[in-house]
């Protein structure tokens, strides 16, 4: 099933991309969402697809996160932020606050770093950790990678003066109809379905899947993913990152100028919800974030956060406006 919206302006999107950290923005005004209508029976939409408001709540001093690509809250640990950078750094997360200000830079043994592009949080079948981050070397600008790697790692204590985590377990993955470039890894947090929405120039997602794989890993053997579809973002419409809520009740996924949020049922899996009507499209300030990819939702689907790549970038929150 393909999910028709309208056209994003291609121009936004490539001007989004130029790279560069992003200017305070005190006078954000709130961001608009337009709901999908369908013909479902009428519901009360999810609070995202309101009015929001959005806030810079600090920005990123770690002196070596300056082009981060990834952003998932952690459910155990509150008000802990875990990031990475994109391509051309080592193998290593960072434990953030909320303010920006760094709580640990850790390394992550056992895996490599050849393009990390998303970070999602999911169980953790391999270890008595109650969840796992799950990071996505995925990134292919030039659609020539056989394989793509997620690494699983169990989600560690955010600790002043941790250094490392736990090894990772890798999952090598490929494409049934070969290499594409994504930015965005999607995991449920009830089933660990693994969801990877590729980045096309089209605005036309494909939707590769795997079931959770097994706690060992795959090693160097890639699992072949399953196509499940296609999600249609409009012309030059990017899919740079998204997210599942914790409770498992909306998945957002972001592009340079927006975002589609969809909410799901307990029977649905990832891959089917992503296949239908999003419950609402979003046009925020990203454009003001320049080269936005990364994106992480609040336990309930309440609010999100925000981080762009550059130098000391902010973090932004949006949430429903208050009426």
């Amino acid at each position: 099933m393909l999910v028709r919206l309208s056209l994003i302006p291609v121009v936004a999107a490539l001007l989004a991309g130029c790279g560069g950290a992003s200017p305070p923005a005190p006078g954000d005004a709130p961001a608009t969402t337009t709901a999908a209508r369908d013909g479902a029976p009428a519901r009360k939409p999810p609070a995202l697809c309101g009015p929001l408001r959005v806030r810079v709540t600090g920005r990123v001093s770690a002196p070596g996160a300056t082009e981060l690509s990834g952003l998932a809250a952690s459910p155990d640990q509150p008000g802990v932020l875990w990031s990475h950078n994109d391509s051309g750094d080592r193998a290593r997360v960072f434990a953030l606050r909320r303010d920006g200000s760094l709580v640990a830079s850790l390394d992550v043994p056992g895996a490599q770093a050849v393009d990390w592009e998303d970070l999602a949080i999911g169980p953790d079948p391999g270890s008595d950790a109650r969840h796992a981050l799950y990071l996505a070397d995925i990134g292919d600008n030039d659609a020539d990678r056989a394989s793509v790697d997620v690494y699983r790692v169990p989600e560690p204590r955010a600790a002043a003066g941790a250094t490392t985590t736990a090894p990772a377990v890798r999952l090598a993955l490929r494409y049934p109809d070969g290499p594409h470039d994504a930015e965005t890894l999607l995991v449920d947090p009830r089933t660990g379905e693994l969801v990877i929405v590729t980045k096309q120039l089209s605005g036309e997602s494909r939707v590769m899947v795997a079931a959770q794989p097994p706690a060992g890993g795959t090693g160097a053997t890639p699992l072949t993913m399953r196509l499940a579809g296609q999600v249609s973002f409009g012309l030059g419409g990017l899919a740079t990152a998204g997210d599942v809520s914790a409770d498992g009740r909306i998945v957002v996924v972001r592009t340079y100028t927006g975002f589609l949020l969809w909410r799901k049922t307990p029977a649905a899996s990832l891959a089917a919800t992503l296949l239908r009507r999003p419950s609402c499209r979003g046009r925020t300030s990203f454009p003001d974030e320049r080269q936005g990819e990364a994106l992480a939702l609040d336990a309930h689907g309440l609010s999100f956060w925000t981080v762009p790549e550059g130098s000391q970038p902010a973090i932004r929150q949006y949430a429903a406006a208050l009426r």
